[in-house]
């Protein structure tokens, strides 16, 4: 029979005394969380076992003794060995360690000698980790060994809050935390900001912000921060332990996204970069409009030594052309107010660098509004041709496409409609490389600008999203975000028990990223890129950026 001894590390060189633990139900194993010291008086040690137990819900006990000879302490682990008439247990555990060795010696007293095994462990990592939560106050005799080892050492909390430097009647040894006087301060707060959180909740709940979404990128970064401010401010405490890692995400994310505003607020507004980029920015606009008339000039030509067909080029030529001469009226009309829009436009930044990015893409989008009209126009006229020929080549092998069915059908035509059906084939399939030709070129202007809306679509959905919080707790704690556990030999001397170290195996931060990652309004493509392709030939529109939920547990 195998005895399980889960021993803490910050008692390997405590004072001789008391060992106050639990024992483990349904298993041989025994947890020490504590060393009481010598000397003391056993009525005081029953009533602060007691007054632990009922704080913290976990039956604690003397499990039996602990001597680490010295000097000044001779005769000791005699007299800590005659404790057990005092504290009554099935079996005593008879703990002892050597000066200048590392493995320990136990004897168990009113029990057979069975084989021991040291576990030793961190109280601290063990407690804060969240690998086996605390879901019951109770513990349950049907988990495993190691839940119950994690959730005793959880439960136990009230027995480390004693501070350090506390003069008590006993002098225990043990993991220390902050103490109670640091948790007074966290309590004030708490009830600071209970007020403070119910005031924010009742403004947002009475802006219309749902009402103002819409396909603008700052519409719906808008109400994305407002249904997580919504959440940060609610006067309710995170329920477990994913809630609590969530909230901390999208604050931590807040704080940096503002900070990361006002950086750019600053660099906007210090050395007349503003002006800069107003000057900058209409001759661009301009530029721009002047490169797509040459290329319609050039493609009312004889465009990479190809023919097109004179008339339908002339005339789609003249009609682009047109739309080009009205979108640079529109800029210089809108020239002197390119400086104001801008400053007033940069104050976004305040809200955060998520802003000033989605109400970049906003504005690109606006600037580029010509090359999504000539997107529009040839895909319509393109799509228009390829469905007239597919329709007329099924007319030319005797087939129809059935609309109720939704399938193709065979059907006998008379002479005149073949006839017609074969004059508007020529005619649509002359006409179709001037088309096409049209509408490639405009449909790569338009897929340039919907690559640049989307890399600011996804830097806004990094900020968002990315668990900052976590990662720095990985990077600084790597206990809180455990997986799971890992055992190494610590000592296997002669003449002592195995003794064994468990240390916390923290997540990957791939991982981390991965759970933790917080839900955002995403810019994914709808489709996958067959589905696009696929659109492409056939000229059917393309929205490849919409706004959805990324959901995760």
């Amino acid at each position: 029979m195998v005895l399980k001894i889960f021993y803490p590390q910050c008692c390997n060189l405590a004072n001789s005394g008391l060992l106050i633990g639990s024992w483990i139900q349904g298993h041989n194993s025994a947890v020490v969380l504590a060393v009481v010291h010598y000397p003391f008086i056993p009525g005081q040690v029953k009533r602060y076992i007691q007054q632990v137990s009922t704080a913290s819900g976990v039956k604690l006990s003397v499990l039996g003794s602990w001597s680490l000879p010295s000097e000044a302490e001779k005769g000791v682990e005699n007299f800590l060995r005659d404790l057990r008439t005092i504290f009554p247990q099935d079996r005593w555990l008879q703990i002892s360690r050597k000066m200048g060795q590392t493995g320990f010696n136990c004897s168990i007293l009113d029990r057979s000698q069975g084989t021991i095994l040291f576990v030793h462990y961190d109280q601290r990592n063990v407690m804060l980790s969240q690998l086996h939560p605390i879901q019951t106050e109770e513990l349950d005799p049907s988990d495993s060994e190691l839940r119950q080892v994690f959730q005793i050492v959880s439960l136990s909390q009230p027995l480390f809050l004693l501070d350090r430097y506390d003069d008590g009647p006993l002098k225990s040894t043990h993991w220390q935390s902050g103490g109670q006087e640091a948790s007074i301060i966290v309590e004030l707060l708490k009830m600071a900001s209970v007020p403070l959180c119910l005031t924010i909740s009742c403004l947002l709940h009475l802006l219309p912000l749902n009402f103002l979404c819409s396909k603008l990128s700052t519409c719906v970064q808008l109400s994305y921060r407002s249904d997580h401010l919504r959440a940060l401010s609610s006067p309710k405490t995170a329920v477990g332990h994913s809630e609590f890692m969530r909230k901390a995400n999208v604050l931590v994310s807040i704080l940096v996204d503002m900070a990361l505003g006002f950086l750019l607020m600053y660099w906007l507004y210090s050395d007349n970069h503003i002006s800069m980029l107003a000057n900058a920015l209409v001759p661009a606009a301009d530029h721009v409009a002047k490169e797509l008339e040459e290329l319609l000039q050039w493609l009312m030509g004889a465009p990479a030594g190809l023919k097109m067909n004179r008339a339908l080029d002339e005339v789609l030529g003249r009609f682009f052309l047109y739309h080009i001469h009205l979108w640079i009226s529109y800029i210089h009309l809108m020239s002197p107010f390119v400086e104001t829009i801008l400053w007033y436009g940069g104050l976004s930044a305040g809200l955060g660098l998520s802003f000033a990015l989605a109400l970049l893409s906003d504005m690109v989008a606006l600037l580029t509004f010509h090359i999504y009209c000539f997107y529009v126009y040839g895909a319509r006229l393109y799509c228009l041709k390829i469905y007239g020929l597919s329709s007329l080549w099924r007319l030319f092998r005797g087939k129809k496409w059935n609309v109720l069915r939704q399938r193709v059908d065979s059907c006998s035509y008379d002479l005149d409609q073949l006839f017609i059906g074969t004059l508007l084939f020529t005619i649509l399939l002359f006409l179709f490389p001037t088309t096409a030709l049209y509408y490639l070129v405009f449909t790569l202007l338009r897929l340039l600008v919907v690559v640049l809306q989307g890399i600011l679509h996804l830097t806004v959905d990094l900020i968002n999203s990315l668990p900052l919080f976590a990662v720095a707790l990985r990077l600084t704690r790597f206990y809180r975000l455990a997986e799971g556990v890992k055992f190494s030999v610590l000592c296997d001397e002669p003449d002592t028990p195995l003794h064994l170290l468990m240390e916390i195996n923290p997540l990957s931060c791939a991982s981390v990223i991965k759970t933790y990652r917080t839900p955002t309004y995403s810019c994914y493509p709808k489709d996958s890129w067959t589905n696009l392709v696929k659109k492409l030939f056939v000229g059917e529109l393309i929205y490849p950026w919409k706004h959805k939920t990324i959901k995760t547990d």
